[in-house]
């Protein structure tokens, strides 16, 4: 069995999601990491969980430059810059072989939980749609649909802006499976950008400055 080790620990966490912007936290913790992280990273043999925040690592500056990255599309934080995010180690046999990230994102009937597992090299392994509401919300869980976006990385998202769906590229070659939950379909997209981008700046960027 998958064991899991509490890594650091910041503030009490969370995951919510909300109608509003004001209440609505970003960090969402796996219902069952015992059971999830396996699925999103198969050949995991354990991990650890750790918590970080954007006033932790770089305050108002960090935050300043994560909402330039997000670009004129504007994904919101939806959360104070204090509020920690849960981050996933994971190890196979004792050696690190990537991570698990979560975010929250705003649907057409309600809140959508999307987790995404990434190599050492910030490449997307998998992701999970942990939370999503709508007749047709399985078909954005369908293993199909989440297969198109195995080894993509931030590079993929840079020419594409998916709050208006213009773009060119890997992503904009994505077609919706469910047409009537459209706002969901960009839930989702928005959803790995920021995913990517907070990976990025939390763990990728700083191992890229001690090179």
């Amino acid at each position: 069995m998958i064991k899991s080790v509490i890594f650091f620990l910041l503030l009490p966490v969370i995951c919510l999601s909300g109608a509003s912007a004001a209440v609505a936290a970003v960090a969402c913790d796996l219902n069952d990491a015992d059971r999830d992280v396996p699925r999103l990273f198969r050949e995991s043999t354990s991990y650890k969980t750790f918590y970080v925040s954007i006033g932790e690592r770089g305050g108002p500056p960090l935050l300043k430059r994560i909402e330039n990255r997000l670009g004129s599309s504007y994904l919101p934080l939806y959360a104070p810059i204090d509020v920690p995010y849960t981050l996933y180690e994971i190890y196979r046999n004792g050696e690190k072989v990537g991570y698990i990230h979560g975010v929250n994102q705003k649907g057409q009937f309600g809140g959508v939980q999307i987790f995404m597992s990434q190599d050492l090299a910030g490449r997307i392994k998998s992701f999970y749609i942990q939370k999503i509401t709508g007749k047709s919300a399985g078909k954005f869980r369908d293993v199909k649909f989440a297969k198109k976006f195995v080894g993509m990385s931030l590079k993929d998202f840079d020419g594409y802006d998916p709050v208006t769906g213009k773009g060119a590229g890997r992503v904009a070659e994505i077609t919706n499976p469910a047409p009537e939950m459209e706002t969901d379909f960009y839930a989702v997209l928005r959803g790995l950008k920021k995913n990517l981008i907070l990976m990025d700046e939390f763990v990728f960027a700083p191992e890229r400055g001690k090179q």
